[in-house]
């Protein structure tokens, strides 16, 4: 039995005992999906860690009737009771090593992000609720093979590809793990560190599936998951793949009124990919400054790195010449270093 809720360890025992078969909520289910999905050693060890995070509170519903039997001498714990908190501090043992683990991996993570920021390509993130096809869209415009299928999270670790845009502009797509509507807490915190690659963009691409009546309630639920992490101030592109599924001209009409300023586009067939690409290219060119440092200033690249999107970076051996885009505070504290 499923419930489409989360259900208290209490609530989960007594409909188990009422109905006289497994019951699941929806958490669990998630994570079971997430489990059959993950391939790699990082969502391996994300996945884990929320079903650990998951069974520590039912551990005592799990072993109730055990912690009723009375053993040992007079004044000490029964046997349940014991097993009990063997298996607590077995589970809170391996929680802690996954959480150790993980954190070296977002170690490596982080010194991978920093060597492409040295490079000066600007990042674009798609992003989109689970099933919309992103994955599909970043196969089309990069050429590429990446894992791409008719299922929920197909895509569970972030996976970046050079794209050359129209204009000679070179960028790196990611492609990132889809949300759902009220995705468990527990893998929103296991998943951030690969959540948080769509934070460090310079755009965003929601990728919407046209063809789904539930798409206005996907885009909140996209927009929703992006300002937990962080990303909630990020320039976004609405665009609405699989438009080749919707035939009807007054359905096309009705979407064009509901997401205005979208891109139709289609990941199978790649209808409007060049549209999408030049669309691409002129939101990452709004706002860029250029600025030239005398060679000795290192400390000030470093600052445009850390602060801002850098697109461009090139040294000599009397000034250090970079393109970025940077916040207001960033741009007022170089004022003095802007080219026209």
């Amino acid at each position: 039995m499923v419930f489409d809720q989360n259900l208290s360890p209490s609530q989960q025992r007594n409909w188990e005992e009422i109905s006289g078969v497994s019951v699941i909520d929806r958490q669990e289910l998630i994570i079971q999906i997430f489990a059959s999905r993950a391939r790699t050693r990082e969502a391996e060890l994300q996945v884990s860690l929320a079903e650990l995070k998951y069974s520590l509170p039912r551990l005592q519903h799990k072993y109730i009737d055990l912690s009723r039997q009375r053993g040992g001498r007079y004044g000490t714990k029964g046997s349940g009771e014991t097993r009990l908190e063997t298996d607590r501090r077995i589970i809170e043992q391996r929680i802690h090593r996954l959480e150790e683990d993980l954190e070296e991996v977002k170690l490596q993570r982080e010194v991978q992000r920093k060597q492409r920021e040295r490079q000066g390509v600007p990042i674009c993130a798609l992003v989109g609720y689970t099933n919309s096809g992103k994955s599909s869209l970043l196969n089309a415009l990069t050429g590429s093979d990446v894992f791409a299928e008719d299922k929920l999270f197909a895509t569970l670790d972030p996976t970046f590809r050079r794209m050359e845009l129209p204009g000679g502009m070179q960028v790196l797509l990611v492609d990132t793990v889809g949300f759902i509507r009220r995705l468990p807490h527990n893998l929103v915190n296991a998943f951030r560190s690969t959540l948080e690659e769509a934070s460090r963009a310079a755009l965003l691409v929601n990728v919407l599936d046209a063809a789904d009546e539930n798409a206005s309630e996907h885009q909140k639920t996209t927009l929703s998951v992006l300002g937990e992490i962080g990303a909630g101030d990020i320039p976004i592109l609405t665009v609405l793949n699989k438009i080749d599924r919707v035939e009807d001209d007054e359905a096309r009409d009705a979407l064009a009124q509901r997401f205005p300023k979208s891109i139709p586009i289609s990941a199978l067939t790649k209808a409007n990919l060049d549209t999408l690409c030049a669309r691409i290219e002129q939101a990452l060119s709004k706002g860029k400054t250029r600025f030239r440092f005398p060679a000795s200033r290192t400390d000030l690249a470093a600052l445009l790195h850390r602060s801002g999107q850098v697109f461009s970076e090139t040294y000599t051996d009397d000034h250090i010449d970079m393109e970025a885009q940077v916040d207001e505070t960033t741009s007022g504290r170089l004022r003095e270093y802007k080219v026209d």
